[in-house]
């Protein structure tokens, strides 16, 4: 596998796991604990039946341990691609962890200020952001497809951030996760048009949307998030870009375009102390 360190990065490589984690956010690792698990064979975070959750556990295992964390306190939300998002107080299995629940169906992201509770979102393309304020002390962990982009459930997040928390949206340090660039994410008419009707105010938007032949487009949803999430009043230095994308580096990131049916999931999880 190929080492991704780069200036926003690091990667560690284990026996039995790897993963990157943000050179930012290990500034503030007296208060958190993050990681976003790499490409390996039989290690997925699929939990979409009983077999696959089982192996799921098990995955959840090895990171935790290697993280020093108690994987009983996992926290996963059952994402759908909505902009739905709900704040975690309190675990609700004492002795497993929190996965495929009732009480998060149709949740996207997750957001708490309790110490010891594991948020975890999964991806294989979608972009993953997780969220920490070091002031106020709050993390939060968000999934989102193109259709969450479009409904800016991150920018919904950093927003309750601050109604329920009182965060300075400058305050908030936002960190993305390897996911298709713009690169290979390639869209027919009726989406860009989503798009563009929505955003094409922005001053940026023709770095946003790039038209090719055959009415196809190329949308840069990175771009598009980061941009929403600059206005709304975070610094740009506290929007931390992994500059990985999932289908140029299929050999090491999950990758459902490249992966086709055989695709596995990866995971971020973020963690208070």
């Amino acid at each position: 596998m190929t080492n991704l360190t780069n200036d926003k990065i690091i990667h560690i490589k284990k026996d039995n796991i790897e993963y990157i984690q943000f050179k930012k956010l290990l500034e503030y690792k007296d208060i958190i604990t993050h990681a976003y698990t790499l490409k390996k064979e039989n290690q997925s975070f699929k939990t979409k039946n009983e077999l696959e959750t089982i192996n799921a556990i098990e995955n959840y295992k090895i990171l935790c341990k290697d993280l020093n964390l108690n994987y009983v306190n996992i926290i996963k939300c059952n994402q759908t691609h909505t902009s739905n998002i709900k704040i975690v107080s309190e675990k609700i299995n004492t002795l497993s962890p929190d996965i495929n629940l009732e009480e998060y169906n149709d949740i996207d992201g997750l957001i708490t200020d309790k110490k010891d509770l594991i948020l975890s979102t999964v991806n294989a393309d979608c972009i993953l952001f997780i969220l920490l304020d070091p002031v106020k002390k709050i993390i939060a962990n968000i999934h989102s497809g193109w259709r969450g982009t479009l409904k800016e459930i991150v920018i919904k997040c950093a927003k309750i951030m601050h109604k329920n928390y009182g965060c300075e949206y400058k305050n908030i340090i936002c960190c993305i996760s390897p996911s298709i660039r713009v690169c290979h994410f390639e869209v027919d008419a009726p989406v860009e048009q989503l798009f563009y009707q929505k955003y094409k105010n922005l001053k940026n938007i023709n770095k946003i949307i790039i038209p090719k032949e055959n009415n196809k487009y190329n949308i840069d949803t990175v771009l598009l998030n980061i941009t929403l999430l600059k206005k709304l009043g975070l610094k740009e230095e506290n929007i931390i870009d992994s500059n990985i994308c999932s289908v140029c580096n299929k050999e090491n990131i999950n990758s459902y375009r490249s992966d086709k049916t055989n695709y596995n999931l990866s995971t971020m999880i973020i963690c208070l102390k």
